[in-house]
C-alpha cells in the first residue's frame, strides 16, 4: 500500500503483510504511541512487555506506550491493518480527556493486549481503520479534523467492545478494584498530589502495593500516570486558554516555571511556548 502523501506525526493506518510487519522491528521497540493491529488472514506471534502472544484472524493486538514489543514470526498469508497515534495527540482527544476528568476509568486502559473480536465487531473496526486511510489519503484541507472524528469513535466502539469481553476478568476483583480506585483518585488530585504515598493511604495499602497492582495490570509506574495527567492538562490549557506560561505553571503547582518548562519538554519533546506557537485553538 502507498504511504500517505500528508502525515503529520499525529495518526497513520495502513494495511500490513508478512514482510512489512517483520520490517518494523528495525524501529520498534518501546513506542510513544498507542497501536492497534487487527489480524485480517493468517496470523502474527510477537513479544509484548515479556509476553509471548499470537494473534489469529479476527483478533486485535492493542499497544500501550512505551512498552517493548518485539514481532517474532508471521505466517505467509498474513495481513493486518494497523492503526497507530502519537500517545500526546490520543490524551488530547476531548473524548478521552472527558472520560479522564469525570473520573471514569480511562478509555485507553485496555484490559488485555489481544482482543478477539465478533465478526460484526471486527467489521465494524475495520471499516473505520478505512475511513481512516481513506482521509490521510484526501486532499481535503480539513481531513485533520476528520481523522480526529473517526479516531475518536474508533477509541469509543473499542472501548464499548472491550467492556464486553471476557478477557476483561484476567485479574483479581480486589486487584481490580484497587486499581480502578486508583484511577478514579488520579484526576481529583494529581495537581496537589505526586507522591505515591499520598494515593495509597487513600487506598489504605502499602506503597509497595499500590506500585505493584498498577505496573501488574498496566504495565506502567504510579508516576507515568500523574505525569501524563500533568501532561494532558497541560497542553490543554496551552490550547485553549489564554493563561501564560507562568500562570500555567503555577495553576498545576509547580515551584518555577522553568521546571515546568523542563517537565513539559521532557515529555512532549518541546518548550511550552513552542507547543502553543503550532496549535491554533487560541490566538
Amino acid at each position: 500500500m502507498p504511504v500517505p502523501e500528508r502525515w503529520d506525526c499525529n495518526i497513520y493506518c495502513l494495511e500490513t503483510d508478512d514482510e512489512l510487519t517483520l520490517r518494523t522491528n528495525i524501529t520498534q521497540g518501546f513506542l510513544s504511541a498507542y497501536s492497534f493491529t487487527m489480524v485480517l488472514e493468517g496470523w502474527l506471534t510477537l513479544q509484548y512487555n515479556g509476553q509471548e502472544l499470537t494473534l489469529q484472524k479476527g483478533d486485535m493486538f492493542i499497544y500501550m506506550p512505551g512498552l517493548s514489543i518485539t514481532i517474532l514470526v508471521a505466517s505467509d498469508d498474513y495481513r493486518g491493518i494497523c492503526l497507530i497515534a502519537d500517545e500526546g495527540y490520543t490524551l488530547e482527544l476531548p473524548v478521552v480527556r472527558n472520560a479522564i476528568r469525570t473520573a471514569y476509568f480511562p478509555l485507553l486502559e485496555f484490559g488485555h493486549p489481544r482482543l478477539t473480536l465478533q465478526p460484526d465487531d471486527s467489521g465494524h473496526l475495520e471499516q473505520l481503520m478505512r475511513l481512516a486511510i481513506r482521509y490521510l489519503n484526501s486532499p481535503n484541507p480539513l481531513h485533520g479534523e476528520s481523522l480526529r472524528l473517526i479516531y475518536s469513535l474508533f477509541l469509543s466502539d473499542l472501548s464499548a467492545i472491550e467492556d464486553r469481553s471476557v478477557h476483561n476478568h484476567r485479574f483479581s476483583p480486589r486487584v481490580e478494584e484497587l486499581f480502578l480506585r486508583f484511577i478514579q483518585l488520579l484526576p481529583q488530585h494529581f495537581v496537589e498530589h505526586r507522591d505515591i504515598a499520598f494515593y495509597a493511604d487513600r487506598l489504605c495499602i502499602t506503597t509497595t502495593y499500590l506500585s505493584r497492582i498498577v505496573r501488574q495490570v498496566s504495565g506502567r509506574t504510579v508516576a507515568d500516570y500523574i505525569d501524563q495527567m500533568l501532561l494532558m492538562e497541560a497542553a490543554w490549557l496551552l490550547q485553549t486558554s489564554t493563561l501564560t506560561v507562568a500562570q500555567i505553571a503555577d495553576r498545576l503547582h509547580f515551584a518555577e516555571t522553568t521546571t515546568f518548562a523542563r517537565f513539559f519538554k521532557r515529555l512532549k519533546g518541546c518548550t511550552p511556548k513552542e507547543y502553543r506557537n503550532n496549535n491554533t485553538a487560541v490566538s
